[in-house]
């Protein structure tokens, strides 16, 4: 067997190995393209010629562990990781938090030699890349939190990169010719770039030792906190968690309910034997004004859950928000992950558990569900059926299906979570919606459950999970 072919069979067993849909099979993917990049690039000679003999193969030569070494980053990967070449250009190191045109510090974290890559460290900035804008950060646990990575980046920048994961997402995982991969439009940016986020799940770890063999075998030698640990998010490239007194991508709302989450674990950390997860999302209330006749309000979060929990040691305060002739409306933040939160789109109201998903940048969703109705029926034409038929894929709580039911005679939305599809049903009862059905089924059984509907007269819309 030659050694291309050792090498295929062995990247095509890495490629089963690796999880379909993880960031590892979307970053190999990145790599592998730049490598052969790399290797396709023939030697360039003054009299136009070619070598006379083939260049022998270079073998992975890394550095040692958890040492440091200087690197330039040539390209920026679909998961925001910086990638450059080494110095023989034999491997490439993947570094966190850096740009293209970047030469950094960086620290040797893992090898993975027959894949000829190094995750390393950020350490800190040489020459910075003509991208970088350290003064855009925004935040002081930039560059170690594991939250963000592009805060140095300008928001024009960000979007542009956005279009490019697309485009090689298509190019690494769809197996559709080159020739036949629709154009990727410009992304659409989001009108808030800091204070949008409108769910985060900070966390702490349990005591020293909580999770040793001993402890494990007999829980009763747990001991407790002898101090208030670390409450945040993981530091970059470990398990460690740092603490984050505050997060300024989150609203205003979830932001008031970390510091007061924060206070209440300090004041009953005694009452933890083991580490716990906060959960922190906003949810809505809408109130009409006096001169408006008597109107649907948002449900009272506090009194609306499916399960009860002890309430913060400091209720939740709630945000003034926006508004309006019609209404005033205000946020305030849930920590029962059974209580359900209330957004609202335009005219439609949205009802989900606290810890179940939706799409956490609220202030996209006005603009997205536009974007999608104006776009989603093709040109009419006297040779073509009208389409009168919706299939929402992977329809979650409802949204899509919901906000664009008045284009349709029948709406189907189909999820794989009976949770999800018990929500959604709520939701168009909510919202008044007839001509909605909803049913809990896998997508790939989306047209057996729609054998009713007619073909030439029904649109799709796919919007599956992170893992695609």
């Amino acid at each position: 067997m030659t050694k291309r072919k050792r090498q295929q069979e062995y990247h095509t067993k890495r490629m089963k190995a690796v999880q379909e849909g993880s960031h590892e099979q979307v970053l190999l993917a990145d790599i592998r393209h730049l490598l052969q990049q790399s290797r396709d690039q023939k030697p360039q000679y003054a009299n136009g010629g070619v070598p006379d003999r083939a260049e022998p193969e270079k073998s992975f030569n890394p550095p040692e562990r958890f040492s440091e070494v200087d690197v330039k980053i040539s390209a920026l990967s679909s998961i925001g990781e910086g990638i450059g070449f080494s110095s023989a250009s034999d491997h490439v190191y993947v570094v966190p938090f850096t740009l293209p045109g970047d030469v950094v510090r960086a620290k040797i974290v893992s090898q993975f030699a027959e894949d000829h890559y190094i995750l390393t460290d950020f350490v800190s900035v040489t020459i910075p890349s003509p991208q970088r804008n350290d003064s855009l950060v925004q935040c002081p646990y930039f560059a170690k939190c594991s939250g963000c990575q592009f805060q140095m980046l300008s928001y024009e920048e960000q979007l542009a990169h956005k279009k490019t994961i697309l485009e090689k997402a298509y190019r690494n995982f769809s197996n559709i010719p080159p020739e036949s991969i629709p154009p990727i439009g410009d992304t659409i940016g989001s009108p808030m770039q800091y204070g949008y986020r409108t769910k985060i799940t900070p966390h702490f770890d349990g005591p020293p030792g909580s999770n040793s063999r001993k402890v494990r075998r007999n829980p009763s030698e747990q001991q407790g906190f002898k101090e208030v640990p670390p409450i945040g998010f993981m530091i970059k490239g470990t398990r460690k968690t740092m603490d984050i007194e505050d997060c300024p991508i989150a609203t205003n709302a979830v932001r008031d309910g970390l510091k007061k989450e924060r206070k209440r674990v300090a004041a009953e950390i005694s009452k933890y034997k083991r580490g716990a997860t906060i959960l922190l999302r906003e949810t809505t209330k809408r109130t009409p004004t006096t001169s408006q006749l008597p109107a649907k309000t948002s449900p009272n979060p506090s009194s609306n859950k499916r399960n009860s929990s002890p309430l913060p040691l400091d209720p939740p305060s709630p945000v003034p928000s926006q508004t309006t002739p019609s209404y005033t409306e205000t946020k305030t933040y849930l920590t029962d992950q059974n209580a359900l939160s209330t957004e609202h789109i335009g005219p439609y109201t949205f009802l989900n558990p606290a810890g179940a998903f939706f799409q956490n940048n609220n202030s996209i969703l006005p603009p997205f569900t536009s974007y999608i109705r104006t776009h989603i029926l093709p040109t009419p034409s006297p040779t073509t059926p009208k389409i009168t038929n919706l299939i929402d894929a992977y329809s979650g709580s409802g949204l899509f299906t919901i906000t664009l039911s008045p284009l349709f005679t029948h709406c189907l939305g189909i999820d794989i979570a009976p949770s999800s599809i018990a929500s959604a049903r709520e939701n168009a009862h909510l919202n008044s919606i007839t001509n909605a059905t909803f049913v809990a089924a896998d997508a790939s059984e989306i047209f057996a459950k729609a054998k009713h509907l007619r073909a030439e007269e029904t649109v799709v819309v796919i919007d599956p999970p992170r893992k695609g």
